[in-house]
């Protein structure tokens, strides 16, 4: 089997501000932020092309769940 990407993760520090920018400024498709009713969960998912998805996860949610300490932005 070919080892493949399936979905880039990239940590945002505003989930709305995120979405919006990919969303409304790049005009890609998503379905919103999902997952809220989960504690940590919510994201958001863009189909970039039939094999490849963008996922945007608040920083702090993604640390912890790669039990990591949270540091700081990029510049």
């Amino acid at each position: 089997m070919k080892p493949r990407i399936k979905v880039i993760t990239v940590g945002v520090d505003d989930l709305e501000k995120s979405l919006a920018f990919y969303r409304d400024g790049l005009g890609l498709p998503t379905q919103g932020i999902i997952g809220t009713e989960f504690e940590d969960g919510a994201v958001a998912f863009f189909n970039l092309n039939d094999d490849l998805i963008l996922a945007l996860y608040p920083r702090a949610a993604l640390a912890k769940d790669a039990k990591i300490p949270v540091s700081p932005p990029s510049p």
